[in-house]
């Protein structure tokens, strides 16, 4: 059943992100300047992350860092994946959208040295969020869904680690 999830999510989620970074690249003009979408609400602006979330930058070594990171990051998830119950679809579908973004934006630190492709600004005026793209919404959504579903689990556990087992001799001694 997990697989039924993730791997369509998984495929779906990479392919929507390099089709979206690819009309990005094509029609927007390449200097950031935004277009607006919705008002000021929204709006599309090219620009390329050559560090990681909120523009996080550690220097002329960052590509390779960060694709290693995400290459690591890859096989924690896919541990996880290979963990979760069959029947477990949230986790499963969480596992899914982290790894998705993972890979679509391990993607274009591979196959340019310009950084991730972003492409959509949200904010109001000068209040503005971090641009992002739909490998980011992945990470993001999947990353709060894994949190919520493994905080779950975590009080489950304890529960079961509680319960006092008898041992079947004691039951002689009285």
């Amino acid at each position: 059943m997990k697989a039924l999830i993730s791997w369509p999510v998984l495929i779906v989620v990479v392919l929507a992100d390099l089709l979206t970074k690819s009309l990005a690249v094509t029609l927007l003009p390449p200097n950031g300047f935004p277009q607006s979408v919705i008002g000021d609400g929204l709006r599309f602006a090219l620009v390329y992350n050559p560090g990681a979330a909120f523009g996080l930058y550690l220097g002329g070594f960052s590509r390779w860092i960060f694709m290693a990171l995400t290459v690591g990051a890859l096989g924690i998830l896919w541990r996880l994946y290979a963990q979760t119950d069959a029947s477990d679809r949230l986790r499963a579908l969480a596992v899914a959208l982290v790894a998705a973004g993972a890979v679509g934006n391990l993607i274009d630190r591979i196959r340019s040295d310009l950084g991730v492709v972003d492409f959509i600004d949200v904010g109001f005026g000068v209040h503005r969020w971090p641009t992002f793209n739909v490998a980011d919404m992945a990470v993001s959504t999947g990353a709060f869904m894994l949190a919520w579903v493994l905080w779950g689990e975590a009080p489950e556990a304890e529960a079961t680690a509680a319960v006092p087992t008898a041992r079947p001799d004691s039951m002689d001694a009285q």
